[in-house]
């Protein structure tokens, strides 16, 4: 019985003293709420792009009916050309799937829009995110530009690299390189995978910060604490459409 015990209270010795590893992106609020933003990639067939966009600008308010539309983009550079970006937001996936089901069945949205539309898509893309529980969706205080910086993470997820991405981030937005938009942390789709949406009042003032960021020893040191768990990155720079709620 002895020697039981004392194998008992080693164990127990040993789990008390274990490091405990954690992160910010796996704890805190995502846990408890079950929101998460849908990103939509339509890929247009060419010269298709402005009717498609005039097309959902007539009929938006039938598919915003539905669940909200955080915002709607065109791609101006990054990646193919002809191609739209767009955020939903969803209370849960109980949410989503309803909204699914009563889009089917609604017969104006369908007639109006999906139906003749959707010979103008040549691809579709979607992906499910969770906002990090350390930000919250800013909205930007006039129009401007938007930029996706997309980063593929080493296999390990947020309790490997969370926090050091967090202090990345942190160093462009407390010194005032750009302004922060939202941070998402993909859960279908690539994983691994963390989107930041950054704006700036246009393509040339998001240039004119990134040069001074670069030339910062306060960011570069965050972000060489970061780079450490990239894989790869990617940006797109984005323009909002005229009925997207973030301009």
């Amino acid at each position: 019985m002895l020697v039981l015990r004392s194998a008992l209270t080693r164990a127990l010795a040993s789990r008390t003293l274990a490091p405990q590893v954690c992160s910010s992106f796996a704890t805190g609020p995502r846990q408890y709420d079950g929101t998460f933003y849908e990103f939509r990639t339509y890929y247009l067939k060419p010269s298709k792009m402005n009717e498609f966009l005039e097309n959902f600008k007539k009929n938006a308010h039938l598919r915003t009916a539905h669940s909200e539309l955080v915002g709607y983009w065109s791609v101006e550079f990054g990646g193919r050309m002809n191609k739209v970006f767009h955020i939903w937001k969803y209370d849960n996936f109980a949410h989503r799937t309803e909204v699914r089901k009563a889009l089917a069945k609604d017969k104006e949205w369908q007639e109006q829009f999906l139906t003749p539309n959707l010979a103008l898509i040549d691809k579709q893309e979607s992906e499910i995110t969770y906002l990090v529980p350390w930000c919250k969706i800013e909205k930007p205080p006039k129009e401007g530009v938007y930029e996706l910086a997309t980063f593929q993470m080493k296999p390990g997820g947020p309790a490997l690299w969370g926090d050091a991405f967090k202090r990345a981030v942190h160093a462009h937005v407390n010194l005032g390189y750009t302004k922060l938009v939202g941070v998402f942390h993909t859960e279908y789709g690539a994983l691994n995978r963390v989107h930041v949406l950054w704006w700036n009042e246009s393509a040339d003032s998001r240039a004119a910060g990134r040069h001074k960021s670069h030339e910062d020893p306060r960011v570069v040191a965050a972000v060489r604490e970061s780079v450490n768990y990239l894989v790869s990155q990617q940006n797109m720079l984005l323009i909002p459409t005229s009925f997207s709620p973030l301009k």
